[in-house]
Order: structure tokens, then sequence, then C-alpha cells
């Protein structure tokens, strides 16, 4: 029985990875053209797959779909860096509790937010070299990070009233 739990969890965190990889990809993907980067609404989808799904899982589906939206969007210089700060980010919140939003995954979202705009400040300053040239990037990381938040709060507000996070508890048990 357990190996079946684990199997449709793993289904699951799948799902949240592609899903996470679509919308970094694709959907509102606004290339920034300093460094090559772009701004997304990605993390709002790392967020829910963190607020759902048991923290291994949702760390594999952050850290593989954002990651992977980096290797096929030209942007593979950024793919480890943002795999770990992706895992980072979704570290901050618990999928523990019976709804997806709480005291402590709303507050998760503005940590998150500091460990995207600094891990990638760190990571430009070792990729040019650099501690100035990287700062130009920190307001759209900053913006990428607030906008993500401001869908995952409405997001979640909405999936907790059609009690979604039940729903998949249901499926993955």
């Amino acid at each position: 029985m357990k190996n079946h739990q684990s199997f449709r969890t793993g289904v699951v965190a799948a799902l949240f990875g592609a899903l996470i990889f679509v919308v970094t990809a694709y959907i509102f993907h606004i290339p920034t053209p300093a460094t090559g980067g772009y701004i997304h609404l990605g993390d709002a989808f790392v967020y829910l797959a963190a607020s759902i799904l048991p923290g291994p899982y949702a760390i594999a589906a952050a850290g593989i779909g954002e990651a992977l939206s980096d290797a096929l969007t030209g942007s593979i210089a950024y793919a480890l860096p943002t795999f770990l700060i992706k895992a980072a980010m979704a570290m901050c919140f618990s999928s523990a509790g019976k709804t997806i939003l709480s005291r402590r995954n709303s507050i998760a979202c503005a940590a998150a937010g500091i460990i995207c705009v600094a891990g990638y400040y760190v990571t430009e300053v070792i990729l040019y070299r650099n501690f100035t040239s990287p700062l130009v990037e920190v307001p759209a990381n900053a913006v990428q990070a607030a906008a993500s938040a401001v869908v995952y709060l409405l997001l979640g507000k909405s999936l907790d009233r059609l009690h979604l996070k039940k729903s998949v508890a249901s499926f993955t048990m």
C-alpha cells in the first residue's frame, strides 16, 4: 500500500513539475536582455506545489520544472543554480494542515522572494565576476517574486474554496 501511495504522490509531483515548466517557459515569459534571463510567474506554482505536496516531492517538482525551463529556453547557464534556488524556495512552505493558505505559507512568500533575489544575485556575481552589473536584475527578480506571491495567494484562496488539497490528499492515499 505504501508503494501505491508513493507512486500516486510521484505522479502528482510530476504533473506539478510539468505545470511549473510550462508556466515558466511559455506563459508570461518576459525576457530581460541585460543578463539573458526572464521574468515569469512559475514561482506561484512552485509555492502551490510546496503547499500541497510533501517536502521532497515539492522540492523535486520545483527544481526540475524550473531548471528544465532554463535549459530549454536558452538560459542553460542558469539551470543548476535555478534548480538549487527553486528547491530552497520550496522548502520555505509547508504542506501540513488542511488548506493551501496558512499564516506560515503566506509569510513563506516573503522568505522565498528573498531567496530568489539573493540567489540570482549571487549566481550572476559568479557568472559575470562582478558585484555591480548583477544589480540590474534585482528589480526584475523582485517584481517576479512579488507577482508570483500575489498569484499564489489568489490561487491558493480560490483552490482552498474548492477543497483542492483534500482532493489531492485523497488521491495520493
